[in-house]
C-alpha cells in the first residue's frame, strides 16, 4: 500500500521538528526521523542520504535521542522529501503517532556484556503500545520513555519522563528525577506493558495544559497519587552497575561470542549525506546491515566479526569520523548555533572546533547557543552558554542548580575559555 500524500495529513501544532511537520530554521526546514530504538537498516540510511541531497542541504545531524535530522529542507521538496522517507518505512503505520515514538535504550541493548535483561522485546511492545494507542498520541513529543537492561553502555543522565530498571523478577519503575538507585517501585514480570499504558493514561488524567513533561506534573502532584492502584510491588535494593560511555567509540566485545560492536561519531554530531551512506555500505560488509544511532550523537555497527574490527576503524576514520573516547571531538557537543537557529547567539559548531584545538586532555564541554540547551538533555561537567558572538559564560555541573549548573566565570572569548578549562577541578 503507498504511504499517504503528505499534503493530506496535518501534524498538530509544535515546534519540535517530526517527519511530517517540517519546521523553519535559519538555514532551510529541519525534518526529524525517529527511528524505534535507535535503529536503521543500512537500507534505510541510504534512503535517508539520496532525499537529503535530492530534497535538502545534503546535511545531517544526529541527537541525543537517537535519532537524526535533515538539515535546509527545500519548501518545494519537502512532500517529495516526506514521501521518500515514508516509503523507506521511517515512519509510523499511523501518522498521527510520530510523535510520541520515544522508546530509548542501549544501542548496545541485546549485545552488552554486562546486561541483565536484553530490552528490545519490552522496548517493541511499548513502542506498540504508544502507536496503536490514539489516546496516547496527545503526549508531548519530548515525552520520552527509557528502558535501561543493566548495560555498560548506557545514558542515565538523560531527562526521561518514564524509566525501568530490568530486575531479576521485572522492572523497577522511575519517574522524571527520580535516582536510579531510589526506585519507586517493582513492575512484576508480565505486568510492564500493562502499567505503563495505566501510568500514562494516568498522567493524561491528571496533567493540565501546561504540565506537558512528567516533572513539571510532580512539581504539583503527589507521587503516591499518580501511582495509586498500579499495584507496584516493593522496590528491591538493587545498585545499578556503573556506566561506561566510553564504549561508544572504538571496537568492544559483544556477548555473542567472535562478535563485536564498533562504535564512532562524527564532528559534532553532523555529517553529509554521503557519509552516512558509505557507513552503510560499511555495516553490509563488516556487519549485520544494521546502524545504531547513540545518544552521544553517534553511530555504533553491531554484531562485527573481531578479526575485521581494525579494518572497519580504519575505514571509518578515513571517512572523518571520531573513534577514540580521549579525542577532544569525543568530548565536545554543540547545538546547531547561530548559523542554523535564530535564538542561537553565537557561531557553537565553529567555536567548538577552534576550542578542540586547545581544550585540555580529559575535559567535557557543552556548548549552547541559547538556555534551551537542544543539544543534551541534563548537565555537562562543563557549559558554555553563548552570550554573543564569540562570548560564553562558564557553568560547572552542580545537581543543586538548575539548567547549566553553576555560572563560574562571564563574557569568556574562547582563549579565556580554554585557560579556565585548563584549570585545576578545584579552581574550575
Amino acid at each position: 500500500m503507498n504511504p499517504p500524500s503528505p499534503s493530506a495529513l496535518v501534524p498538530r501544532p509544535s515546534a519540535c521538528p517530526g517527519l511530517l511537520r517540517i519546521v523553519p530554521a535559519r538555514d532551510g526546514g529541519l525534518c526529524r526521523v525517529k527511528l524505534p530504538g535507535g535503529r536503521l537498516t543500512a537500507v534505510q540510511a541510504r534512503a535517508i542520504a539520496a532525499a537529503s541531497q535530492r530534497w535538502a542541504s545534503g546535511v545531517l545531524e544526529l541527537t541525543n535521542r537517537a535519532n537524526l535530522q535533515l538539515r535546509g529542507v527545500r519548501p518545494d521538496g519537502a512532500n517529495a522529501l516526506v514521501a521518500e522517507l515514508q516509503a523507506a518505512g521511517l515512519g509510523p503505520a499511523d501518522p498521527a503517532a510520530d510523535d510520541v515514538r520515544n522508546v530509548l535504550l542501549s544501542p548496545a541493548a541485546g549485545r552488552d556484556p554486562q546486561q541483565r535483561r536484553d530490552v528490545r522485546p519490552l522496548a517493541a511492545e511499548l513502542l506498540a503500545l504508544l502507536e496503536g494507542d490514539r489516546r496516547l498520541h496527545g503526549l508531548s513529543p519530548k515525552f520520552a520513555l527509557h528502558l535501561d537492561g543493566g548495560e555498560a553502555l548506557a545514558r542515565l543522565d538523560h531527562a526521561h519522563d518514564v524509566w525501568l530498571s530490568a530486575h531479576a523478577e521485572g522492572y523497577l519503575l522511575g519517574l522524571a528525577g527520580t535516582p536510579l538507585d531510589a526506585p519507586l517501585g517493582l513492575i512484576p514480570t508480565g505486568r510492564e506493558r500493562a502499567t505503563v499504558a495505566a501510568l500514562l493514561h494516568r498522567f493524561i488524567d491528571l496533567a493540565s495544559a501546561e504540565q506537558s513533561r512528567m516533572r513539571q506534573l510532580l512539581a504539583q502532584l503527589p507521587v503516591a497519587e499518580l501511582l495509586a492502584g498500579l499495584d507496584l510491588l516493593p522496590a528491591p535494593a538493587t545498585p545499578r552497575s556503573p556506566a561506561a560511555t566510553a564504549r561508544r567509540l572504538g571496537s568492544h566485545p559483544q556477548r555473542q561470542a567472535g562478535l563485536c560492536w564498533v562504535g564512532a561519531q562524527p564532528a559534532l554530531g553532523r555529517l553529509p549525506a554521503m557519509t552516512l551512506a558509505a557507513v552503510a555500505e560499511l555495516a553490509e560488509h563488516h556487519g549485520n546491515g544494521e546502524l545504531h544511532l547513540t545518544p552521544w550523537q553517534g553511530l555504533l555497527l553491531p554484531d562485527v566479526p573481531v578479526g575485521t574490527a581494525p579494518d572497519l576503524l580504519a575505514a571509518l576514520g578515513a571517512l572523518d569520523l571520531v573513534t577514540d573516547p580521549a579525542a577532544p571531538l569525543a568530548r565536545l557537543i554543540a547545538c546547531t548555533g547561530s548559523q542554523g537557529c535564530a535564538k542561537g547567539q553565537a557561531d557553537t559548531k565553529g567555536d567548538a572546533l577552534r576550542l578542540a584545538e586547545r581544550l585540555p586532555a580529559g575535559v567535557e564541554v557543552h556548548l549552547s547557543g541559547c538556555p534551551r540547551s537542544c543539544a543534551l538533555a541534563g548537565q555537562a561537567p562543563h557549559t558554555l552558554l553563548a552570550v554573543a558572538p564569540g562570548r560564553y559564560d562558564l557553568f560547572v555541573r552542580d545537581a543543586t542548580q538548575p539548567g547549566p549548573g553553576r555560572r563560574r566565570a562571564t563574557q569568556l572569548s574562547l582563549d579565556e575559555a580554554a585557560a579556565w578549562l585548563a584549570r585545576s577541578p578545584s579552581d574550575a
